[in-house]
């Protein structure tokens, strides 16, 4: 499965293959040789030696503009949202596997968040079964690197572009159309993104429009 990936890679002349490895050693040996830029890690979570949610917290560190695509047979909840949270922004049961990864990547590149259909209902589910039971009203509030940020400062944290940007994506525009909407390029769109994932101490865009609502950057109906 790796080698189709990998020749369907090496077929689109939009896409460079970097690397094709198969266990968790490998690719931390080859991330520390200090390459070339990485834009997409493509991985599996269950690695002969280890755990892909690893390596994904591995490449965010080494490469922060680096869009995570998990492709894998663990189908269950606990796995995607471990996933999502890790930093992944997209989520491909290999039941589902695409005949062509390139364009799914190029898609995912393009704003797309990639997630099989079977495993979208089952996030659906778990989400519903959360809004259905939520935690009691005692239970302290999650915390993260922006949550310690005062309300009366929360919007201060964002420029009004990035600011115009975050309420874009969170209505669910993909970034070839939050460009075009903003007269600038995608790659000017992926770098406001990419700060806004720094400033709000996220991975994802499901993490940041989650974290910005709840810091009240954006109102729950955005």
């Amino acid at each position: 499965m790796r080698e189709f990936f990998a020749s369907s890679v090496s077929r689109c002349v939009a896409l460079e293959l970097a690397a094709s490895l198969g266990t968790f050693a490998e690719a931390r040996d080859w991330l520390g040789q200090d390459p070339k830029r990485i834009d997409v890690l493509l991985t599996d979570l269950g690695l002969p030696d280890g755990s892909g949610l690893d390596l994904i917290r591995l490449v965010l560190r080494l490469h922060p503009y680096c869009e995570p695509l998990v492709i894998s047979m663990f189908g269950d909840e606990d796995n995607v949202l471990a996933s999502i949270e890790a930093g992944a922004l997209g989520y491909i049961h290999k039941d589902s596997t695409p005949d062509d990864i390139a364009q799914t990547i190029l898609d995912m590149l393009g704003g797309a968040s990639p997630i099989s259909p079977m495993i979208a209902r089952r996030v659906l589910t778990k989400y519903r079964s959360q809004l259905a039971d939520p935690a009691p009203a005692s239970a302290p509030a999650p915390q993260s690197g922006a949550a310690a940020a005062p309300a009366g400062t929360a919007r201060q944290l964002l420029s009004p572009r990035e600011q115009e940007v975050l309420a874009l994506i969170a209505r669910g525009f993909s970034y070839s159309e939050v460009a075009r909407l903003q007269t600038v390029t995608v790659h000017t769109v992926r770098t406001h993104i990419k700060n806004l994932y720094a400033k709000l101490s996220v991975h994802s865009k499901t993490e940041a429009v989650f974290e910005a609502t709840r810091m009240g950057l954006l109102s729950p109906h955005s």
